[in-house]
């Protein structure tokens, strides 16, 4: 069910608030593209500035106008126990497929403290788990002996992995086994994941570009990794500009430039820089977008 190009989708605002109109569009949007599934209110759906009922709107509407079609992975993540559990919970209740749990961030448990998290929500509800594992976000890393012993409780299912190291792909292979579900969570190492054992990506520039990335995708799953590389040379410029500052600031600025939704973000995060945006449609361009 979880695999291909599954867009970590932006929360589009309108002068503050939320876009629920312009998100349900986006969504049809992606199906129309070929985007095989969705992750609302991770990171980069602006989940630490969206209040918990705005949180749970998102996930519910993207559950909604999704309608079954596509699986729907909700953002389920927190450094606080039992407010990750109140968002497992109510991505059961809804109706997602899975529940996407970052590793704890600030309070840097033990790995015998991640066992201990993951545990809880694991029993605390019956929707699947993916472990969203960004050490450069949430300064601990989930070692793939500690990810082995969880994927031992039948609804801890596989990983979001943005480490960046694609020799971790095999090595949580060969520690949870092969079925265990492998996503990457960062754009630029997307192809290389995949080649190294991975089947998709949890992609930010899938907001952007979802069928590209959708074919890319799909060239991998079927071995065709020739093709996929083809457009992922097409896409790198446009993955490097659109991190140049916090990357769902980068895919809204271009989403607004492609006339998808505006480039509104909460504070702390501002607009993009002149020098980025000029950055980012250069790799529109690059990619054939604009």
């Amino acid at each position: 069910m979880f695999k291909g190009s599954m867009p970590a989708l932006i929360t589009p605002f309108l002068n503050g608030e939320l876009d629920l109109e312009t998100l349900k569009k986006l969504v049809e949007w992606h199906i129309g593209e070929g985007s095989h599934g969705f992750v609302p209110v991770g990171t980069t759906g602006e989940s630490p500035t969206l209040t918990h009922e705005e949180h749970e709107t998102v996930i519910e509407t993207v559950v909604k106008a999704s309608a079954g079609r596509v699986p729907v992975i909700a953002g389920a993540g927190s450094n606080n126990t039992v407010e990750a559990m109140r968002f497992v919970q109510f991505a059961q209740k809804v109706g997602a497929d899975a529940a996407l749990v970052v590793t704890p961030y600030y309070n840097k448990p033990t790995q015998r403290g991640l066992i201990a998290h993951f545990t809880a929500l694991h029993d605390c509800a019956n929707v699947p788990i993916i472990i969203y594992n960004i050490p450069g976000r949430s300064v601990v890393d989930m070692t793939p002996a500690t990810m082995a012993e969880l994927s031992k409780l039948p609804r801890i299912i596989g990983v979001k992995d943005a480490t960046g190291d694609l020799a971790r792909v095999c090595d949580q292979r060969l520690a949870c086994g092969p079925d265990f579900v492998q996503l990457s969570g960062e754009d630029a190492t997307a192809h290389g994941f995949n080649a190294q054992g991975g089947i998709g990506c949890i992609s930010v520039t899938a907001n952007v570009a979802p069928g590209l990335l959708a074919k890319m995708q799909n060239a991998c799953l079927a071995g065709d990794y020739a093709a996929a590389l083809t457009i992922q040379d097409t896409l790198m410029p446009l993955h490097k500009a659109i991190f140049t500052e916090p990357g769902l600031v980068g895919a809204k600025y271009a989403m607004s430039r492609l006339g998808l939704c505006s480039d509104e973000v909460r504070l702390p995060l501002t607009s993009l820089s002149d020098d980025t945006k000029a950055l980012v449609d250069a790799g529109l361009k690059h990619a054939g977008l604009l």
